[in-house]
């Protein structure tokens, strides 16, 4: 929202106070309760404890923060109504991952050097495979199986990812997995 006047910055969501510019004022830690059209924001802890009935939150904490200048609040609402955006906190970007196999030709094999670049973790959640072979057949798994799972996994991703380079695509997407690829 728009700073409100000399009178101070934004008003408290439970008791209706001016939070005034550069003062300490509370959110609360759920992302629901911090999203811009929400945006609930407390003048004190006894405020915030207001909305956690409504709110019902499993569990939650206040968080302190610190209102921005009388300056600041104007520049950010120059800056919202001209439609510039905020200065957003930096992305995750994975673009490492990205450039290793994009680096050699479509088709080109990749070769052991760019394989052993990429990661080698289990990609298998371990309980829902039990769970589910346990479901299916009554048997027990053991850990060992995880593995090679997980280097059936990669090679399906692989031939996924060819599949949507040779479509021009950076995107991978259920019709670019094999249908039956061990058959």
């Amino acid at each position: 929202m728009e700073a409100e006047g000399a009178t101070g910055w934004k008003k408290c969501s439970a008791c209706k106070k001016s939070i005034d510019f550069g003062a300490a004022y509370y959110v609360c830690n759920v992302s629901t309760c911090n999203r811009k059209r929400t945006a609930l924001q407390f003048c004190d802890v006894s405020c915030w404890e207001v909305h956690l009935p409504v709110a019902r939150h499993r569990e939650s904490w206040a968080e302190e923060r610190r209102a921005p200048s009388q300056a600041e609040a104007a520049r950010l609402a120059a800056a919202e109504a001209s439609g510039q955006s905020a200065p957003r906190k930096p992305r995750r970007i994975i673009a490492e991952k990205k450039s290793t196999p994009a680096a050699s030709p479509p088709g080109a094999g990749g070769g052991a050097s760019s394989e052993s670049a990429l990661p080698q973790e289990v990609l298998i959640v371990a309980s829902r495979l039990k769970e589910y072979i346990r479901a299916s057949s009554g048997y027990k798994t053991s850990e060992r199986v995880l593995g090679p799972l997980s280097d059936i996994v990669r090679e399906i991703a692989e031939e996924a990812i060819r599949n949507a380079r040779a479509d021009g695509r950076m995107t991978v997407l259920d019709r670019d997995v094999p249908k039956n690829p061990r058959r």
